[in-house]
């Protein structure tokens, strides 16, 4: 027992390693990002359901990296705002399913094809979303929706939800992005994002690590039914969302188990819906009927569950005759440890990124808005989180 359980550790770890650095990039850029753009101004750019503001929804999704917590969080601030109900989903989307990190830990552990699919799969499925609710979803049930999201007591990232940490000040972006306050707003949000997205990590690796060390891969094959490479395809993308849903982990720390999955058999399809699934957890579902209501929390599940299916249809038979799809399941585990290579030395220079904005974060107040992560109602306006140098 004890020797199973330090090879699922070491497992984890070394798969730990091998994305360390791409995650600080990933949160660093997303953090410029953040800096530069206020919440504030979001749910005003986001009035309707038309092209342009689920356009608008999808890249200022993208560019606000949270945890999938944290998005459903500020999906509902938005909704509270004003914001259009099908363009707060598709930002809510975005913000967990088409960031930066994301992209990256999926060509480390996986492969580049990976993260082509998710950069087409994804806008793919917010259309999908977008014409269910435009179709099947009435006004009556969404304006019930935004009535509960005003009386619903607020959530566990309620608090992290609700600051705007972006630069104050005026000036070209690149003005404000070398100020103090430009760099104290960096750390702030690269801090936090941490702090939103660490526990899922954290449980994403280690569940992982548990499955490729544990479960035996003739399980992994039978469940997917490796061997049919038809009813594979078919029943991929069907099943994917389901071992999602059953594993409990969402945000970028579903990408390890996918590569077990991977490597288990499941088809390239059925990798895709398995990703775009952390927004249909069961403990989200839960907050999604306290938000919404019971009856829009089973709607949201079952689009969700939809357009999840249908897009990784739509990526596994699109990207066959395009030859986009690997032939070979070598998906990486992290087997060979840590050794000194381009890896360490990436890490090396991230790390010390990471804690040089660690220290900015703490010289300037970061410990008392790691306390507000944890439901502080939405500061009013002209009370947000400004930076000044310290």
């Amino acid at each position: 027992m004890i020797s199973a359980v330090l090879h699922a550790l070491e497992t984890a770890g070394s798969m730990t390693w091998q994305v360390t650095w791409s995650l600080i990039l990933g949160f660093t850029l997303s953090a410029v990002i953040e800096a530069l753009v206020p919440k504030s101004t979001i749910a005003r750019l986001l009035p309707d359901d038309r092209p342009r503001s689920l356009a608008t929804a999808t890249a200022l999704g993208a560019a606000s990296s949270s945890c999938s917590y944290a998005a459903v969080a500020l999906a509902r601030s938005l909704v509270r705002k004003g914001a259009n109900f099908t363009s707060a989903m598709a930002f809510q989307f975005a913000s967990t399913n088409l960031v930066i990190e994301l992209g990256l830990i999926l060509a480390l552990l996986l492969g580049w094809q990976f993260t082509v699919a998710e950069f087409v799969g994804g806008p793919l499925m917010i259309l999908l979303l977008a014409l269910i609710f435009r179709r099947f979803v009435s006004a009556k049930l969404i304006a019930a929706a935004r009535t509960q999201a005003d009386k619903a007591l607020a959530g566990s990232m309620e608090g992290h939800a609700a600051m705007d940490m972006s630069v104050g000040r005026q000036g070209s972006f690149l003005r404000r992005l070398v100020s103090a306050d430009g760099f104290t707003s960096i750390s702030h949000n690269f801090v936090m994002e941490w702090a939103a997205v660490l526990r899922d990590l954290v449980i994403g690796l280690l569940v992982a690590g548990m499955a490729a060390a544990w479960v035996p891969e003739d399980f992994w094959q039978h469940l997917f039914f490796a061997g049919h490479p038809l009813l594979a395809k078919l029943w991929g993308p069907i099943i994917g969302p389901l071992v999602a849903i059953a594993a409990f982990v969402c945000s970028i720390g579903n990408v390890p188990l996918a590569a077990v999955l991977w490597n288990g058999g499941i088809s390239f399809g059925g990798v895709v819906s398995f990703i775009f699934a952390d927004l249909i957890i069961l403990p989200l579902l839960v907050i999604y009927a306290k938000y919404y209501g019971a009856r829009m929390a089973w709607v949201l599940f079952g689009a969700f569950y939809a357009t999840m299916v249908a897009a990784g249809y739509v990526i596994e038979f699109a990207f066959q005759p395009l030859g986009l799809i690997p032939a070979e399941r070598h998906a990486s585990m992290g087997v060979e440890g840590i050794r000194l290579n381009y890896t360490s030395v990436l890490n090396i220079v991230f790390l010390v990124l990471a804690a040089v904005l660690l220290w900015r974060f703490l010289r300037t107040g970061g410990r008392a808005m790691l306390s507000m992560m944890g439901g502080s109602p939405e500061p009013s306006p002209g009370s947000g989180h400004s930076h000044h140098e310290a």
